[in-house]
């Protein structure tokens, strides 16, 4: 029966965000619009630079990773803001939700959004750039590591929210921006200064990228990559977790939660 109520809450969340989303304008470009242009204007600069196959398919990979993972970590990140921007955060905690519930069902339509930008420029990549993609399972795999990192540093959104208010919510569009500057999105990250290297062997992204990317003959900074970067995300959002828990009762006694409520 508590498993039941635990699932009924969650499909709430996600049949909220589903409606937030059918309905908004902007929803559709960062969908459909922004991606497909940033995969354009990637795909074009590679074939004026007349790159190696391997090469076009090192730096599209970045592409197409770039467009999914902002799309399902901004549904996870609405879960808050969605409520903050209707002035309703207080209604919405004082139901019985815990942060499971909003978390997890947001994320399920993240993921939703985040595969349909991932088959779009899939489609586009393949026809306009002659992309490959190296297998069903190894693609499977390596997009539930994308959908695990867009559901971490969506969290990491939330718990910043929580903690500090609404100032913080520019982190919901740049964050995923300053990941790929240091995890490898375009390029090795053995190219970086010695200290962000280190940083980027601490992102789930960077394994997930040089395994996916170790099938186009590229050889990976680091070891052992697709046990790394599992290990790392799901340590991160166990942490997360515990710390969206400490952070809502952090709040509740501040008083922030009527504060973004007002």
């Amino acid at each position: 029966m508590h498993s039941l109520n635990f699932l009924v809450k969650i499909y709430a969340f996600a049949y909220r965000n589903y409606i937030f989303a059918k309905g908004n304008f902007f929803a559709f470009l960062e969908i459909l619009f922004w991606p497909v242009v940033g995969l354009l204007s990637v795909g074009l600069m590679t074939k004026f630079l007349n790159l190696d196959k391997n090469f076009v398919a090192f730096v599209l990979t970045g592409a197409i990773t770039g467009g999914v993972l902002q799309v399902t970590q901004l549904d996870v990140s609405y879960s808050l803001l969605y409520d903050i921007w209707s002035k309703s955060i207080k209604q919405t905690f004082l139901a019985p939700v815990t942060q499971y519930d909003y978390i997890i069902g947001s994320w399920l339509i993240g993921m939703a959004r985040g595969l349909t930008v991932f088959v779009i420029l899939s489609f586009f990549s393949a026809k306009l750039f002659g992309f490959i993609y190296p297998g069903l399972i190894i693609s499977i795999i390596f997009l539930t590591g994308i959908f695990l990192t867009g559901l971490m540093i969506g969290m990491f959104v939330c718990l910043l929210v929580m903690l500090y208010g609404q100032r913080v919510e520019v982190t919901a569009w740049s964050l995923v921006a300053l990941l790929m500057l240091v995890c490898g999105m375009y390029y090795p990250v053995n190219l970086l200064p010695k200290p962000f290297v280190i940083i980027a062997a601490f992102i789930p992204l960077t394994h997930f990228l040089e395994y996916y990317r170790s099938f186009y003959g590229f050889s990976p900074v680091f070891t052992y990559s697709l046990i790394k970067g599992f290990v790392l995300v799901i340590f991160y959002i166990i942490l997360l977790f515990i710390l969206l828990k400490y952070a809502f009762e952090h709040s509740r006694r501040t008083g922030m939660i009527l504060r973004l409520s007002e």
